[in-house]
């Protein structure tokens, strides 16, 4: 048995944003292209369009630098408060799984070990089902 977490921030009533987009994000980053990531992710191009945009607008700042391509450095990274943000949220989900740990352990205590019981002695001669076999000296 174990818990299990979930956590999203919610901006307003509709964009929430969780480990699924923070992991989106990461990768966004880590490959420098929208594209690449959300095929990773099997997720439509123009879903994660739309997601983004709307977060960064809920959210008031950019998270995200486009740089159209052709050069070195065009791509997609997170900003500086982009990253800033994730880091936040990371270390905020890290805190709350750690603090949910705590509460679990205390509400569930691990049970006692198991003290190991000596077997019962058989009879000389008892097989496991208690039957006494016949002795050399009977057959």
């Amino acid at each position: 048995m174990k818990p299990k977490l979930k956590v999203w921030i919610t901006f307003g009533d509709k964009v929430k944003f969780g480990q699924g987009r923070a992991a989106l994000l990461r990768l966004i980053d880590e490959l420098g292209s929208i594209k690449r990531a959300v095929e990773r992710f099997e997720m439509s191009y123009r879903n994660a369009w739309g997601y983004l945009r709307d977060l960064e607008r809920a959210a008031g700042f950019r998270i995200l630098d486009r740089r159209p391509g052709g050069s070195r450095a065009a791509g997609t990274r997170l900003t500086p408060k982009g990253r800033e943000f994730l880091d936040r949220y990371d270390r905020f989900e890290r805190d709350l799984e750690n603090s949910m740990v705590r509460c679990f352990d205390r509400t569930f205590p691990a049970a006692p070990p198991r003290t190991r019981q000596r077997p019962r002695r058989r009879p000389s001669g008892a097989t496991s089902r208690g039957r006494v076999r016949p002795s050399d000296a009977e057959t």
